[in-house]
C-alpha cells in the first residue's frame, strides 16, 4: 500500500472504532497502534478536547489501509462515541484485565448488540495487579454473552511477564521477547496450550459461520487450512455473533501486530456492512444502495470541528460513490423529517455547496487526497453549510441518510455574559458550539428570561464553557435556572376593584366587583358575564376582562403567571364623562390583586413524567431518591436486558442535577427521559422558600 493510502476497493478499506471506558487503556492502544505503523509518531497533547473527541488516524497495514477512530470514553461525550459507531464498520472493546467491564460499557454492548455491530475484545493491562487474561476473557463472556471467544493467549515468561501472544489460527508464536514481534513455531508445552483452547475457537468460527461442509470435514479431523479458518473467522465476526478476543499490552507494544491482523483478517471491510437507510431528499422512498464507487454518491457527515481561525473541518463517511475535491455537492439536513421535533437550532435546509480539500490524518500529519471513495472516512475543509449528521449526495440525485440516533442532553446550565462585549459575542459563539456537537440543546426561556444550556453531564459543561473562553474569548457566568412555576386559586373569594382618580380635566372611574372560583387543573382562564342592569356598561365589559388576563400573567403573590382560575363579574360602577377602557382594564387587574391572599392563593410546580432505566440491583436506591425528590412512582417493569423501568412524576425542580446524580447512583448504568406533564400544587413547606413579590 502506498503512502498515500490509496485504495480503489472498499474491500481494502477497514473502519474500526475503539471504544471502552475512561481509565481502559484505550486511548493508550491507539497511540501505540499509530507508531508502530507511522515512524517518528508521538501521541496528540493529552488535554481535555483531546479527552472528548472522535479521533481518526487512517494507517496502512499489510494489504489494506484502516480507518482507526478513538472513541471517548466518559459518559458524558457518548455522542462523539455515537458518530464514530456510525463511521465504522466494526467496534473493538478495549477491557482492562485489572478492572472488568463497567456498567457504561456494558450498555454500550447492548447498543451494539441492536444494530448488528461487528465486535472484536481487546485485553489490556495484564501487567497490572489482578491482571488476569482468563478472568478478564470469562467477565467478558458474563457481561457479553457465551460468543466472547479467545482467539489469541498471551506468552508469559518465567517472571509471569507478558511477552507475546499464541495464535489459535496459525498456530504459531508471535514472540516480543527481543523488543520486535517474531515469528516462531510453538514449543510442546505452547502447542498443548493451543490445543486446549483451538478446538472450542475453531468450532465457534465453523458454527457461527454457518459452514456446514468445513463443519463435516473438522468433525471428520480434517486439519483446516489457515485462509479456511479466516474465511470463516471473517464470516462470523461479521454476523455479529462471535467475537474474538485478544491480549494486547499497549505499554510494550506486545499484540499490537497481531490485532493489525485481526483487523485486516476477521473484521469486515465497508461492502459486507449493512448501510443505513438512504432515501430521497423528501424522505419518501428507501433507495437501494451499495457500497460501489461507481454508484450515486451518498456520504454523511459524522462529526464537524469549528475554529475560528481555521475555519469548518468536516469528518465524512462516504456509503456510496466518490467524492471529488471541487465538485459541487447537494446539502441536506432533515432532523425534523425522522424526529418529528423542530429544532430551531438545526432548521431543515437543502443547498449547494462546492467540497473543500480532502485530507486523511496520518497521526499528527495531515495528507491530501484528490478524492475519496465509497467506504472511506476522510476530512473535509470549507463545507461551511454542512452540519453534522448532514447527508452529501449527487446534485442531479438527491438523496438523505437517516441520521443515528441522539442522546437527549439531561442537564441544564443557565448561562449570562460576564460583560456587554462578552454579550454581544456569546450567541455567535453558541451556535457555532451547536453545529459542531449535536448533543447541546440552546434554550432561551422568555418566561424565565434566561440563556439555558443543555448538555450531557457536567464534564461535558465544563467542556464547553472552556471552548467558549479559550476559542471564542467568550467569559459567562452561571447562575441558578429559574423553573417556571404558576399561581393559582384554591379558594372561591370576592374582590371590589376601585379606581377612581380626578387631577383637572377628564378624570378616571371604574368600578367593578369580581367573584373567582378555582378552576380544574389544565382549565385555565374562564371569564363569566353576569351584570345586570347596566351597571357595567357593555362596552367596558371587555376591558375588566382584559385587565384581569393582563394581571393574572404578571401574578399576585409570588409573582408567577396565574392559571386555572373562574372569574365572574357581577356588578360595578361607571361614570358619564370619566369612565374609560383604561380605567376598567386598571379596576379589574386592582380587584383581581384584592382576591389574592395567602389564604386563597396558592404555587403550583411543573411536573415531569420521568422514565429510569436502571440495572436491577440499583432499583431500591433509585426509588428511595425519588421519594425524597418527592416523586410519585406509578410502576416498574423489565426490558429484555434485565433491566429494570420505572416511571413516576417529578417535580421540575427536583430534577436539576438529576442527570448527574443517577450516574452516581446506578453506577453509571442509569438513563432516563423526561417529558413535561402538567401543573401540580407545592406543598405549603416548600411554598414558603419562594421570594414573595414586594
Amino acid at each position: 500500500m502506498s503512502a498515500s493510502n490509496k485504495v480503489s476497493s472498499p474491500v481494502d478499506l477497514r473502519n474500526v472504532v475503539l471504544v471502552g471506558s475512561a481509565g481502559s487503556g484505550k486511548t493508550t492502544l491507539f497511540d501505540t497502534m499509530l507508531a508502530a505503523r507511522i515512524p517518528g509518531h508521538r501521541p496528540a497533547k493529552d488535554d481535555t478536547d483531546r479527552a472528548a473527541a472522535l479521533t481518526l488516524a487512517s494507517v496502512s497495514t499489510g494489504d489494506v489501509v484502516v480507518n482507526l477512530l478513538d472513541a471517548p470514553g466518559h459518559p458524558d461525550f457518548v455522542g462523539e462515541l455515537r458518530a464514530g459507531l456510525r463511521a465504522a464498520d466494526a467496534a473493538v472493546f478495549v477491557v482492562s484485565a485489572a478492572d472488568g467491564v463497567d456498567n457504561a460499557t456494558a450498555a454500550l454492548w447492548a447498543e451494539c448488540k441492536a444494530v448488528n455491530m461487528p465486535r472484536a475484545i481487546v485485553i489490556t493491562k495484564l501487567d497490572a495487579e489482578r491482571g488476569d487474561y482468563e478472568s478478564a476473557v470469562q467477565t467478558c463472556q458474563a457481561t457479553f454473552g457465551e460468543g466472547v471467544v479467545p482467539a489469541y493467549l498471551p506468552l508469559t515468561n518465567d517472571a509471569g511477564e507478558v511477552i507475546g501472544s499464541m495464535s489459535l489460527v496459525t498456530e504459531r508464536i508471535h514472540d516480543y521477547s527481543s523488543g520486535t514481534s517474531e515469528l516462531r513455531d510453538a514449543s510442546d508445552d505452547e502447542s498443548a496450550q493451543i490445543e486446549t483452547y483451538r478446538a472450542p475457537f475453531l468450532e465457534s468460527v465453523v458454527t457461527e459461520a454457518e459452514d456446514d461442509d468445513l463443519m463435516e470435514r473438522y468433525l471428520e479431523g480434517e486439519q483446516l487450512a489457515v485462509d479456511q479458518v479466516r474465511a470463516d473467522l471473517l464470516k462470523a465476526t461479521a454476523h455479529a455473533t462471535f467475537f474474538p478476543a485478544i491480549p494486547v499490552q499497549a505499554s510494550n507494544g506486545v499484540g499490537v501486530e497481531e490485532l493489525f491482523s485481526l483487523i485486516e483478517h476477521g473484521l469486515p471491510h465497508p461492502a459486507l456492512h449493512p448501510l443505513p437507510t438512504i432515501t430521497n431528499a423528501d424522505g419518501s422512498d428507501i433507495l437501494e444502495l451499495t457500497c460501489d464507487p461507481d454508484g450515486p454518491l451518498v456520504a454523511e457527515v459524522i462529526r464537524t470541528k469549528s475554529d475560528p481561525y481555521a475555519g469548518r473541518q468536516s469528518m465524512v463517511r462516504i456509503f456510496s460513490g466518490t467524492l471529488r475535491t471541487d465538485e459541487t455537492v447537494h446539502v441536506a439536513g432533515h432532523r425534523e423529517l425522522f424526529t418529528g421535533v423542530a429544532d430551531a437550532h438545526h432548521p431543515d435546509h437543502d443547498e449547494d455547496e462546492k467540497v473543500g480539500p480532502l485530507a486523511f490524518p496520518v497521526g499528527l500529519e495531515m495528507n491530501t487526497k484528490k478524492e475519496a471513495i465509497a467506504g472511506d472516512i476522510v476530512l473535509v475543509g470549507k463545507l461551511t453549510r454542512a452540519e453534522t449528521s448532514d447527508t452529501l449526495s449527487a446534485k442531479e440525485s438527491p438523496a438523505l441518510v437517516e441520521p443515528w440516533n441522539q442522546p437527549e442532553p439531561l442537564l441544564p446550565t443557565a448561562l449570562k455574559a460576564a460583560t456587554r462585549n462578552d454579550e454581544d459575542k456569546l450567541a455567535g459563539a453558541l451556535a457555532r458550539l451547536v453545529v459542531e456537537d449535536t448533543t447541546i440543546r440552546l434554550e432561551r426561556t422568555t418566561e424565565t428570561d434566561q440563556e439555558i444550556l443543555w448538555t450531557m453531564g457536567q464534564a461535558h459543561t465544563d467542556l464547553l464553557l472552556g471552548r467558549l473562553n479559550d476559542r471564542y474569548g467568550v467569559k459567562v457566568t452561571q447562575e441558578p435556572v429559574k423553573v417556571p412555576m404558576r399561581e393559582t386559586f384554591i379558594a372561591g373569594a370576592k374582590a371590589h376593584g376601585r379606581h377612581v382618580k380626578q387631577s383637572g380635566g377628564h378624570g378616571q372611574y371604574a368600578v367593578c366587583d369580581i367573584e373567582i372560583a378555582p378552576g380544574e387543573r389544565g382549565s385555565g382562564f374562564v371569564f363569566v358575564d353576569k351584570v345586570v342592569g347596566g351597571a357595567v356598561p357593555r362596552q367596558f365589559i371587555p376591558s375588566v376582562e382584559k385587565g384581569i388576563k393582563s394581571q393574572l400573567e404578571r401574578g399576585t403573590i409570588y409573582g408567577y403567571p396565574m392559571v386555572d382560575v373562574q372569574v365572574t363579574l357581577y356588578d360595578g360602577k361607571a361614570h358619564s364623562v370619566d369612565s374609560s377602557d383604561m380605567a376598567f382594564q386598571s379596576a379589574g387587574a386592582l380587584a383581581l390583586k384584592e382576591a389574592a391572599t395567602p389564604q386563597t392563593v396558592a404555587l403550583l410546580e411543573p411536573i415531569d413524567e420521568v422514565t429510569v432505566t436502571v440495572g436491577e440491583e440499583y432499583l431500591g436506591a433509585v426509588m428511595t431518591d425519588l421519594s425524597n425528590r418527592r416523586g410519585q412512582v406509578l410502576g416498574t417493569d423489565a426490558d429484555a436486558e434485565h433491566h429494570s423501568i420505572l416511571k413516576a412524576l417529578v417535580p421540575a425542580t427536583e430534577l436539576e442535577r438529576y442527570a448527574v446524580d443517577l450516574r452516581g447512583l446506578a453506577h453509571g448504568s442509569g438513563t432516563f427521559t423526561r417529558t413535561f406533564h402538567g401543573y401540580e400544587l407545592v406543598p405549603p413547606q416548600i411554598a414558603q422558600t419562594f421570594e414573595r413579590e414586594a
